[in-house]
């Protein structure tokens, strides 16, 4: 009778570790990887990974201090990346965010708090990365002095009805970093200046110069002060020699070309002039046979 009860004991045990283990296993939610802000001129959206396969992720973010949030579109969701653009409209303030493992829509759990991964704090008056400028060049008339007329990137942010540029955003701490140099030479100068039209005096008349621009927040963060280089922009060059607008080969086609209709220019000019004296010669020849006595 004790061997029984002995069984009959471990047996429950061992029913109910089973179990446990079973529903351990069905309560499994992987916990987000690769947290990363991504946020380009102000647009912010928050990525991680791996995909979810029968669980889903839901975000919940908060300014520093404050009650935590959620977007209606970040709630139990398949997708590996959020936007929080219009969530983060106090832009200098900092934010945390989780990225919660939870059950499919509909799918209960025992779990008392989901896995979740923390992000870093992210704030985007000083981490978002600013894009590299356009900007148009104007040359004065008397070819030494140039003027680059820069467009501020604008965002996605509204404010009455109109998109905001990063200008409205960081107003005064807001600067364009210069580099240009002759076209051809690699010295480069460089100036930096408060407003988004630059003006580059004591140029070399005549001669191309090329461009780049970035914006630049002094009141950033070293990693983070300079901005994207814009793509490079060369100005036209003025009052340039034949051998400096094209190239030896071409030049060297271009006079093989005037030889040659020279040359048969000469030619067809010798074969002209022989003709024609051949017929003078035979036609005095006929007036002397017609004078000659019978």
């Amino acid at each position: 009778m004790e061997d029984v009860r002995t069984f009959l004991h471990f047996g429950v045990l061992f029913s109910s570790v089973l179990f446990t283990t079973g529903a351990a296993g069905e309560d499994y939610f992987p916990e987000a990887m690769d947290v990363q802000w991504v946020s380009n001129n102000f647009k912010t959206i928050l990525t991680w990974g791996p995909e979810p396969t029968n669980y889903t992720y839901t975000v919940e973010f908060s300014r520093v201090g404050k009650d935590r949030q959620r977007n209606p579109h970040c709630i139990r969701s398949s997708r590996t990346e959020c936007d929080l653009t219009n969530e983060l409209r106090n832009l200098q303030e900092t934010y945390s965010a989780d990225i919660l493992s939870e059950p499919l829509p509909g799918v209960t759990s025992d779990l008392v708090e989901f896995p979740y991964t923390r992000a870093e704090r992210f704030s985007p008056y000083k981490h978002t990365k600013i894009g590299g400028p356009a900007f148009k060049i104007v040359q004065s008339e008397d070819k030494t002095k140039m003027t680059l007329h820069i467009q501020d990137p604008l965002t996605p942010l509204y404010k009455d009805d109109q998109l905001l540029t990063i200008r409205d955003i960081f107003k005064n701490d807001l600067k364009y970093r210069v580099v240009y140099n002759k076209a051809g030479s690699t010295g480069k100068k460089e100036k930096m200046s408060d407003l988004r039209n630059v003006e580059l005096t004591n140029l070399d008349k005549g001669q191309s110069y090329c461009f780049m621009v970035a914006a630049y927040i002094p009141s950033r963060s070293a990693q983070k002060r300079l901005g994207d280089w814009s793509r490079a922009q060369c100005s036209p060059r003025e009052g340039k020699t034949i051998f400096e607008e094209f190239s030896f080969g071409v030049i060297s086609g271009a006079i093989g070309i005037m030889l040659a209709i020279f040359i048969i220019l000469i030619t067809l000019t010798v074969v002209c002039c022989k003709r024609c004296c051949c017929k003078k010669t035979k036609t005095v020849d006929k007036d002397n046979l017609q004078m000659s006595p019978v």
